[in-house]
């Protein structure tokens, strides 16, 4: 029996083991800072209300990466910088966790979600008033490493749908 986590905690947790493990184990990334940040991301992405949470300004939720880019132009200094740190999360989550998605979505087919990603989280890393400063660090690796931040999230997918068909656990009886 495979055993159900509950709870925005327990959540985290198992999203921080699975991240550390993938991105320090398999592909030798040891930068907590990024490992914490894409953790937090996958707990607050597991809500859907959270992945669409950014809206124009006339209330509607965007839901396309073209869209938020659009909005991300219209909009001033902080809300500005917020919108392109939620673009390179929204790029990441994406291309790394449900890579086969993105083709499906038709308005978004044509864009290089790499790119954006890359793009937006450097440009949110340029906001370096004191409110960001710490972050901007951490947006500013995310944007040089996109494309391995992509393979260890593929990894961490990997391994929660492992677990979740209870394969982990066969695999760990069948070694004692």
């Amino acid at each position: 029996m495979v055993r159900v986590v509950a709870g925005e905690d327990a959540l985290r947790k198992l999203f921080s083991a699975l991240t550390e493990s993938c991105f320090q184990t398999e592909l030798g990334v040891a930068d907590p800072a990024v490992t914490d940040y894409l953790s937090d991301m996958l707990t607050r992405f597991s809500m859907t209300e959270t992945l669409y949470s950014v809206r124009d300004t006339r209330g509607r939720r965007l839901n396309q990466l073209l869209d938020l880019l659009h909005e991300a132009q219209q909009r001033e200094a902080g809300p500005r910088r917020e919108i392109y740190r939620h673009i390179g999360d929204y790029s990441l989550f994406w291309s790394g966790v449900y890579p086969e998605s993105i083709s499906k979505n038709d308005g978004d087919a044509l864009l290089n979600f790499f790119e954006q990603g890359k793009r937006s989280y450097f440009i949110a890393s340029t906001y370096e008033s004191e409110e960001y400063e710490q972050e901007s660090n951490v947006l500013r690796r995310l944007s040089a490493q996109f494309e391995l931040c992509t393979v260890g999230l593929r990894m961490v997918r990997s391994e929660w749908e492992r677990m979740s068909t209870g394969e982990a656990f066969e695999q760990k009886d069948h070694a004692a």
